[in-house]
């Protein structure tokens, strides 16, 4: 498949971005090498191989979700660096 500047026109459109004639080159360079990989691949013979669902064979350990015993009120808030009778105060991490 041949890359065209239009097609590079046209997916800066769609993707709302700003393309200069420099960077248009680059990308037409490097989309055409991704698409030359694919063709490639095209090309194999994958009758009787199975899709992957993952690259490994390993399996996630996962405890079982039971509840246990758990900090008492008094504790927790005895424990805390800013606390009062009620709540737990953590410091602010978002910024607007």
């Amino acid at each position: 498949m041949e890359l065209t500047k239009e097609m590079i026109g046209q997916l800066a459109r769609l993707s709302r971005l700003h393309i200069d004639e420099a960077d248009a080159l680059q990308l037409t360079d490097d989309l055409g090498r991704m698409i030359h990989f694919v063709e490639k691949l095209q090309e194999l013979d994958t009758t009787g191989v199975a899709p992957l669902l993952h690259m490994t064979d390993n399996v996630d350990v996962l405890r079982l979700d039971e509840a246990g015993v758990a900090l008492e009120r008094s504790v927790a808030l005895s424990i805390a660096p800013d606390a009062d009778d009620q709540y737990i105060y953590v410091p602010k991490v978002i910024k607007k």
